[in-house]
Protein backbone atom coordinates (compact mmCIF):
# COMPACT_ATOMS: atom_id res chain seq x y z
CA UNK A 1 0.00 0.00 0.00
CA UNK A 2 1.49 3.47 -0.93
CA UNK A 3 2.30 6.05 1.74
CA UNK A 4 0.37 9.21 1.88
CA UNK A 5 2.97 11.14 0.44
CA UNK A 6 3.66 8.94 -2.52
CA UNK A 7 -0.26 9.47 -3.45
CA UNK A 8 -0.70 11.91 -6.32
CA UNK A 9 -2.53 14.98 -6.39
CA UNK A 10 -5.78 14.43 -7.93
CA UNK A 11 -7.28 17.17 -10.87
CA UNK A 12 -11.09 16.31 -11.80
CA UNK A 13 -11.93 17.38 -15.25
CA UNK A 14 -14.36 17.02 -17.69
CA UNK A 15 -13.72 19.68 -20.70
CA UNK A 16 -14.99 23.10 -19.08
CA UNK A 17 -12.93 26.29 -18.24
CA UNK A 18 -13.73 25.28 -14.53
CA UNK A 19 -11.75 22.10 -14.71
CA UNK A 20 -8.93 23.66 -16.47
CA UNK A 21 -8.85 26.32 -13.77
CA UNK A 22 -8.70 23.51 -11.07
CA UNK A 23 -5.91 21.75 -13.26
CA UNK A 24 -3.77 24.29 -13.58
CA UNK A 25 -4.00 24.94 -9.62
CA UNK A 26 -3.34 20.94 -9.18
CA UNK A 27 -0.56 21.00 -11.44
CA UNK A 28 1.18 24.19 -9.25
CA UNK A 29 0.55 22.24 -5.80
CA UNK A 30 1.81 18.51 -6.93
CA UNK A 31 5.03 20.48 -8.14
CA UNK A 32 4.94 22.01 -5.04
CA UNK A 33 4.46 19.19 -3.16
CA UNK A 34 7.05 16.85 -5.09
CA UNK A 35 4.11 14.12 -6.20
CA UNK A 36 2.84 12.82 -9.42
CA UNK A 37 -0.77 14.46 -10.97
CA UNK A 38 -2.91 12.24 -11.53
CA UNK A 39 -6.17 13.95 -13.90
CA UNK A 40 -9.33 12.01 -14.23
CA UNK A 41 -12.15 12.29 -16.28
CA UNK A 42 -15.40 10.39 -14.77
CA UNK A 43 -17.79 9.94 -17.36
CA UNK A 44 -21.36 9.81 -17.28
CA UNK A 45 -23.30 7.37 -19.37
CA UNK A 46 -26.23 4.82 -19.22
CA UNK A 47 -26.09 1.27 -20.09
CA UNK A 48 -28.05 0.14 -22.86
CA UNK A 49 -29.70 -2.36 -20.22
CA UNK A 50 -30.79 0.07 -18.26
CA UNK A 51 -31.97 3.25 -20.26
CA UNK A 52 -31.91 6.76 -18.68
CA UNK A 53 -29.95 5.33 -15.49
CA UNK A 54 -26.81 6.45 -14.55
CA UNK A 55 -24.67 3.68 -13.12
CA UNK A 56 -20.52 3.68 -11.62
CA UNK A 57 -18.35 1.70 -13.58
CA UNK A 58 -14.55 0.83 -13.56
CA UNK A 59 -11.90 2.20 -15.89
CA UNK A 60 -12.21 2.14 -19.23
CA UNK A 61 -9.11 2.73 -21.38
CA UNK A 62 -10.52 1.06 -24.33
CA UNK A 63 -12.86 4.06 -25.65
CA UNK A 64 -10.72 6.79 -26.84
CA UNK A 65 -11.49 9.71 -24.01
CA UNK A 66 -11.36 13.29 -26.34
CA UNK A 67 -11.16 15.26 -22.83
CA UNK A 68 -8.01 13.47 -21.42
CA UNK A 69 -6.68 13.84 -24.79
CA UNK A 70 -7.15 17.44 -25.09
CA UNK A 71 -5.47 17.56 -21.61
CA UNK A 72 -2.36 15.86 -22.87
CA UNK A 73 -1.96 18.08 -25.70
CA UNK A 74 -2.45 20.72 -23.91
CA UNK A 75 0.00 19.93 -21.02
CA UNK A 76 3.01 19.03 -23.44
CA UNK A 77 2.42 22.06 -25.50
CA UNK A 78 3.61 23.62 -22.28
CA UNK A 79 6.95 22.76 -22.24
CA UNK A 80 9.00 23.09 -18.89
CA UNK A 81 9.26 20.68 -16.13
CA UNK A 82 6.33 19.03 -15.04
CA UNK A 83 5.36 16.40 -12.18
CA UNK A 84 4.29 12.58 -13.58
CA UNK A 85 1.37 12.95 -14.75
CA UNK A 86 -0.82 9.63 -15.37
CA UNK A 87 -4.64 9.90 -17.19
CA UNK A 88 -7.13 7.99 -15.76
CA UNK A 89 -10.81 7.65 -17.51
CA UNK A 90 -13.94 6.11 -15.69
CA UNK A 91 -17.46 5.76 -16.25
CA UNK A 92 -20.38 6.34 -13.45
CA UNK A 93 -21.32 9.30 -11.42
CA UNK A 94 -19.21 11.38 -10.32
CA UNK A 95 -20.35 12.38 -6.96
CA UNK A 96 -19.75 8.43 -6.24
CA UNK A 97 -16.78 8.07 -8.29
CA UNK A 98 -15.12 11.48 -7.16
CA UNK A 99 -14.80 10.55 -3.13
CA UNK A 100 -13.98 7.20 -3.62
CA UNK A 101 -11.05 8.15 -5.84
CA UNK A 102 -9.70 10.47 -2.82
CA UNK A 103 -9.11 7.06 -0.72
CA UNK A 104 -6.20 7.43 -3.24
CA UNK A 105 -5.19 10.48 -3.38
CA UNK A 106 -3.42 13.17 -1.13
CA UNK A 107 -5.87 16.37 -2.19
CA UNK A 108 -8.35 16.60 -4.61
CA UNK A 109 -8.98 19.16 -6.93
CA UNK A 110 -12.09 20.19 -8.78
CA UNK A 111 -13.78 23.14 -10.47
CA UNK A 112 -16.99 24.95 -8.71
CA UNK A 113 -19.02 23.94 -12.02
CA UNK A 114 -18.89 21.76 -14.55
CA UNK A 115 -20.20 21.30 -17.83
CA UNK A 116 -23.53 20.29 -16.63
CA UNK A 117 -26.50 21.50 -14.12
CA UNK A 118 -27.79 25.43 -13.95
CA UNK A 119 -24.77 27.95 -15.00
CA UNK A 120 -26.22 30.25 -12.44
CA UNK A 121 -25.45 28.32 -9.38
CA UNK A 122 -22.36 29.28 -7.82
CA UNK A 123 -21.30 25.49 -6.84
CA UNK A 124 -22.14 22.19 -8.54
CA UNK A 125 -23.86 19.22 -6.90
CA UNK A 126 -20.68 17.30 -7.52
CA UNK A 127 -18.31 19.34 -5.73
CA UNK A 128 -20.64 19.92 -2.52
CA UNK A 129 -20.64 15.90 -2.36
CA UNK A 130 -17.11 15.60 -3.23
CA UNK A 131 -16.57 17.94 -0.53
CA UNK A 132 -18.66 16.36 1.90
CA UNK A 133 -17.87 12.82 1.24
CA UNK A 134 -14.30 12.63 0.40
CA UNK A 135 -11.32 10.72 2.48
CA UNK A 136 -8.97 13.52 1.37
CA UNK A 137 -8.80 17.64 1.82
CA UNK A 138 -10.65 18.67 -1.51
CA UNK A 139 -9.63 22.26 -3.02
CA UNK A 140 -12.68 23.68 -4.58
CA UNK A 141 -11.44 26.43 -7.45
CA UNK A 142 -14.26 29.42 -8.25
CA UNK A 143 -15.10 31.09 -11.20
CA UNK A 144 -12.84 34.34 -11.64
CA UNK A 145 -14.91 37.59 -10.82
CA UNK A 146 -16.92 36.52 -7.56
CA UNK A 147 -17.70 39.95 -6.23
CA UNK A 148 -17.24 40.72 -2.42
CA UNK A 149 -18.67 44.12 -1.15
CA UNK A 150 -16.44 44.81 1.46
CA UNK A 151 -14.51 47.81 2.75
CA UNK A 152 -12.24 46.26 5.52
CA UNK A 153 -8.70 46.60 4.97
CA UNK A 154 -6.59 43.61 3.35
CA UNK A 155 -2.64 42.99 4.85
CA UNK A 156 -0.10 42.99 1.68
CA UNK A 157 1.63 40.04 0.23
CA UNK A 158 0.10 36.34 -0.79
CA UNK A 159 -2.17 35.20 1.97
CA UNK A 160 -3.91 31.62 3.22
CA UNK A 161 -6.63 31.81 5.14
CA UNK A 162 -7.44 29.28 7.86
CA UNK A 163 -11.18 29.56 9.99
CA UNK A 164 -10.38 28.62 13.62
CA UNK A 165 -13.44 27.60 16.37
CA UNK A 166 -11.45 28.93 19.15
CA UNK A 167 -13.85 26.30 21.85
CA UNK A 168 -13.37 23.10 19.19
CA UNK A 169 -10.19 23.95 17.18
CA UNK A 170 -9.61 21.21 13.62
CA UNK A 171 -6.20 20.67 13.86
CA UNK A 172 -6.11 18.65 10.73
CA UNK A 173 -7.71 21.81 8.87
CA UNK A 174 -4.61 23.87 11.35
CA UNK A 175 -1.99 21.55 10.18
CA UNK A 176 -2.85 21.75 6.57
CA UNK A 177 -3.44 25.46 6.50
CA UNK A 178 0.05 25.92 7.77
CA UNK A 179 1.60 23.17 5.55
CA UNK A 180 0.24 24.80 2.95
CA UNK A 181 1.57 28.53 3.26
CA UNK A 182 4.78 26.97 4.45
CA UNK A 183 5.18 25.50 1.12
CA UNK A 184 3.88 29.02 -0.73
CA UNK A 185 5.77 31.42 1.42
CA UNK A 186 2.32 33.15 2.25
CA UNK A 187 1.60 35.07 5.10
CA UNK A 188 -1.05 32.74 7.42
CA UNK A 189 -4.33 35.05 8.21
CA UNK A 190 -6.10 33.03 11.41
CA UNK A 191 -10.34 34.11 11.22
CA UNK A 192 -11.39 33.76 14.53
CA UNK A 193 -14.98 34.69 15.10
CA UNK A 194 -16.81 34.93 18.28
CA UNK A 195 -20.57 35.22 18.53
CA UNK A 196 -21.89 38.98 19.55
CA UNK A 197 -24.42 40.32 21.38
CA UNK A 198 -24.82 36.79 23.66
CA UNK A 199 -28.18 36.67 24.05
CA UNK A 200 -30.30 34.81 27.12
CA UNK A 201 -33.62 33.32 27.07
CA UNK A 202 -35.72 35.70 29.18
CA UNK A 203 -38.72 35.33 31.07
CA UNK A 204 -40.66 37.09 28.92
CA UNK A 205 -40.06 34.37 26.45
CA UNK A 206 -37.65 36.33 24.12
CA UNK A 207 -34.04 35.84 23.74
CA UNK A 208 -32.68 39.42 25.17
CA UNK A 209 -28.93 41.05 25.15
CA UNK A 210 -26.47 39.90 27.86
CA UNK A 211 -24.57 42.30 29.96
CA UNK A 212 -21.31 40.18 29.08
CA UNK A 213 -18.34 43.09 28.27
CA UNK A 214 -17.69 43.00 24.77
CA UNK A 215 -13.96 43.30 25.29
CA UNK A 216 -13.86 40.46 27.96
CA UNK A 217 -15.56 38.46 25.12
CA UNK A 218 -13.15 39.82 22.63
CA UNK A 219 -9.48 39.13 25.18
CA UNK A 220 -10.97 35.42 25.96
CA UNK A 221 -11.12 34.93 21.98
CA UNK A 222 -7.52 35.91 21.52
CA UNK A 223 -6.40 34.01 24.34
CA UNK A 224 -7.69 30.58 23.01
CA UNK A 225 -7.00 31.55 19.74
CA UNK A 226 -3.52 31.97 20.38
CA UNK A 227 -3.13 28.54 22.88
CA UNK A 228 -4.53 26.74 19.94
CA UNK A 229 -1.60 27.72 17.84
CA UNK A 230 0.88 27.07 20.07
CA UNK A 231 2.20 23.56 18.41
CA UNK A 232 1.44 24.60 14.42
CA UNK A 233 3.81 28.24 15.45
CA UNK A 234 6.42 25.30 16.85
CA UNK A 235 6.09 22.98 13.98
CA UNK A 236 6.24 25.72 11.24
CA UNK A 237 8.54 28.49 12.77
CA UNK A 238 8.80 30.02 8.94
CA UNK A 239 4.88 30.96 8.63
CA UNK A 240 3.99 34.36 9.34
CA UNK A 241 0.67 34.02 11.31
CA UNK A 242 -1.89 37.50 11.60
CA UNK A 243 -4.82 36.63 13.55
CA UNK A 244 -7.56 38.10 13.10
CA UNK A 245 -10.43 38.23 16.32
CA UNK A 246 -14.07 39.79 15.51
CA UNK A 247 -17.59 39.63 16.64
CA UNK A 248 -20.13 37.90 14.30
CA UNK A 249 -20.75 35.49 11.41
CA UNK A 250 -17.44 33.07 11.04
CA UNK A 251 -18.35 32.40 7.24
CA UNK A 252 -18.76 36.24 6.68
CA UNK A 253 -15.39 36.75 7.96
CA UNK A 254 -13.78 33.91 6.14
CA UNK A 255 -15.65 35.12 2.79
CA UNK A 256 -14.59 38.64 3.41
CA UNK A 257 -10.62 37.57 3.97
CA UNK A 258 -10.80 35.52 0.80
CA UNK A 259 -10.52 38.69 -1.42
CA UNK A 260 -7.14 38.49 -2.66
CA UNK A 261 -6.09 35.25 -0.89
CA UNK A 262 -4.16 32.02 -2.42
CA UNK A 263 -6.14 29.50 -0.20
CA UNK A 264 -9.07 29.82 2.48
CA UNK A 265 -8.86 26.41 4.27
CA UNK A 266 -12.11 25.41 6.60
CA UNK A 267 -12.60 22.28 8.23
CA UNK A 268 -15.52 19.81 8.07
CA UNK A 269 -17.77 18.31 11.06
CA UNK A 270 -16.82 15.37 12.51
CA UNK A 271 -18.99 12.47 12.61
CA UNK A 272 -21.23 12.12 15.87
CA UNK A 273 -23.62 9.59 17.10
CA UNK A 274 -26.33 12.27 16.53
CA UNK A 275 -25.03 12.38 13.02
CA UNK A 276 -23.04 9.10 11.51
CA UNK A 277 -23.38 11.19 8.07
CA UNK A 278 -20.51 13.13 6.38
CA UNK A 279 -21.81 17.15 6.81
CA UNK A 280 -19.82 20.26 5.57
CA UNK A 281 -21.37 22.77 8.45
CA UNK A 282 -22.82 25.81 7.48
CA UNK A 283 -19.97 28.18 7.24
CA UNK A 284 -18.01 25.37 5.08
CA UNK A 285 -21.12 25.49 2.86
CA UNK A 286 -21.34 29.24 3.13
CA UNK A 287 -17.21 30.21 2.38
CA UNK A 288 -17.61 27.25 -0.62
CA UNK A 289 -20.76 28.97 -2.11
CA UNK A 290 -19.16 32.47 -1.62
CA UNK A 291 -15.31 32.98 -1.27
CA UNK A 292 -13.30 34.58 -3.99
CA UNK A 293 -10.63 32.39 -3.82
CA UNK A 294 -10.17 28.61 -3.90
CA UNK A 295 -11.58 27.05 -0.89
CA UNK A 296 -9.61 23.43 0.82
CA UNK A 297 -12.29 21.53 2.79
CA UNK A 298 -10.15 19.74 5.24
CA UNK A 299 -11.74 16.18 6.51
CA UNK A 300 -11.60 15.19 10.40
CA UNK A 301 -8.26 13.19 11.48
CA UNK A 302 -9.45 9.12 12.02
CA UNK A 303 -10.32 9.10 15.71
CA UNK A 304 -7.18 8.68 17.30
CA UNK A 305 -5.00 9.71 14.61
CA UNK A 306 -2.88 13.29 15.02
CA UNK A 307 -3.09 15.58 11.89
CA UNK A 308 0.56 14.99 9.77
Amino acid sequence: MSTPHAQPVVAAVDGSDDSRRALDWALAEASRRGTALRVLHVRQYAPAVQPGVLVAGGESPEREDRVLEAVRTSLAARGGELPPVEYVSREGLPAALLPEESARAQLLVLGSRGRGGFASLLLGSNGVATARDADCPVVVVPRPGRRIDSETPLPAGPRVVVGLQTDDPDETALAFAFAHASRTGARLHVVAAYPWPVLAWSAFGDFTPTVQDQKAAERETLDLANDALVEQRKSHPEVEVELYVAPGDAAGHLVDASREAELVVVGRHRRRLTRPAPMLGSVTHAVLLHAASPVAVVPPAPEGDEPA
